[in-house]
């Protein structure tokens, strides 16, 4: 699928759910159209002398519920279109777990693997300057994506406090710790995709312990989510990253520890897989936890899981989407499944205006309150209107949107 299509497919979900939801054509005019869209040109100076320019993307989709709230995303694939549909999902994400906040989405088109570490913060610290009239802990506030992490953060929060003239922790999440970061925030999206598939086996009658699980991708979001899921008694058969996947390992914690010294999967005594392999095994869990479109038309007929559990952002085609219905998958789509990154982001937020910080435990907790929370009105939505976990989701995050422009009303 094009980045041009992972707008088109948004923008199918959306429509779908404003006709679920009876809503007016107003509604949907108001609900498709992001509220702020800003391109730069990122000029970097390579260690060698040389300039090169980069474009550069910020997407406040919507601001009704809150301030914005989205990560910066460092990969060549990425362009406006994607941006868009990625702030889309942010929006219905935060309001499906009532945050305050509206969504975004950010970042420049380069292959971050391609810049040595001064030139990656000569780049960072110049497209926070460029998005700057735009961004602030009541405005809109980005975090790590793809191709950045907590480092990327602290010189977007330096280079936005020294503007300022003081210091301001809250304008971005995902910070070190010294920097006012919160306990918690780096495992965040894994430990969330690891209790949606605790609770999804739950509702298949399927005791977590011993459950077999399949991750695609051992990245942040796959490598947490590993982690978790064996703290729950969960059984990781199977992992993959971009060069391939190994099964008969032990424990993530021997896969780490190999990657760590050797830079891949394959431990000793390991099976080798394809991706396409990995996504086939039959096993009770399988969470695409990589880049989109893992799940499509031609890999879906193939999908043994009884549950999907989406780790990545949109891994799923609506092609790929209506063959694991017809399968009878219980699919938890991306907009609940990876909500925790967004959670303990919203509470490291909180810490910072408070100046107050939580221990990991009462992190985990109220992560675990809200995300349950969030589940089990999906759950309930999907029974009462006999609609997937995808309808189900999507519904009461467009309609909390959607109520919440009708009580604004429209100004003037």
């Amino acid at each position: 699928m094009t980045t041009e299509s992972a707008l088109d497919t948004a923008l199918s979900q959306l429509k779908q759910a404003v006709s679920q939801l009876g809503l007016s054509e107003n509604d949907w005019q108001t609900l498709s159209t992001p509220r702020r869209v800003l391109e730069v040109a990122v000029p970097l100076r390579r260690d060698n002398g040389n300039v090169e320019m980069y474009r550069g993307y910020r997407v406040q989709y919507s601001t009704t519920r809150g301030p914005s709230k989205g990560g910066v995303r460092f990969h060549p694939d990425i362009d406006m279109n994607e941006t868009i549909a990625l702030a889309m999902l942010m929006t219905w994400k935060c309001a499906l777990t009532n945050l305050p906040y509206g969504g975004a989405k950010g970042g420049i088109a380069v292959d971050a693997g391609s810049l040595s570490l001064t030139e990656n913060e000569r780049l960072t610290r110049r497209y926070t300057s460029e998005i700057l009239p735009i961004i602030g802990p009541e405005r809109d506030i980005p975090a790590p994506d793809v191709g950045t992490d907590e480092r990327n953060m602290a010189w977007m929060m330096d280079t936005y406090s020294v503007n300022a003239g003081f210091s301001v922790p809250g304008v971005v999440t995902g910070k070190p710790i010294v920097l006012g970061g919160s306990l918690g925030r780096t495992s965040a999206t894994g430990d969330g995709v690891a209790i949606a598939a605790r609770e999804a086996l739950r509702v298949k009658g399927i005791d977590p312990h011993g459950a077999a699980v399949a991750i695609q991708g051992f990245g942040k979001v796959g490598y947490w989510g590993a982690v978790a899921c064996e703290q729950m008694g969960m059984k990781v058969v199977a992992v993959s990253d971009v060069h391939g996947g190994v099964t008969g390992f032990q424990s993530i914690d021997q896969l780490w520890s190999h990657f760590k010294e050797h830079g891949n999967i394959n431990v000793p005594g390991s099976e080798k897989l394809t991706n396409d392999e990995l996504l086939h095994l039959k096993v009770d869990v399988l969470i695409p936890a990589a880049l989109a479109d893992a799940i499509t038309e031609k890999s879906a007929p193939g999908i043994q899981a009884k549950i999907v559990v989406e780790g990545a952002n949109a891994p799923t085609t609506p092609e790929g989407d209506a063959i694991m219905k017809d399968k009878g998958i219980l699919v938890v789509p991306d907009i609940l499944a990876n909500a925790g990154g967004v959670i303990v982001s919203y509470f490291e937020w909180v810490q910072d205006k408070q100046n107050y910080f939580w221990s990991a435990e009462e992190v985990k907790q109220n992560l675990n309150d809200i995300l349950m929370k969030s589940v089990r009105e999906v759950e309930a939505m999907a029974d009462s209107k006999k609609v997937t976990w995808r309808e189900a989701a999507m519904m009461l995050g467009v309609g909390r949107v959607a109520e919440a422009h009708k009580l604004r009303g429209l100004y003037p």
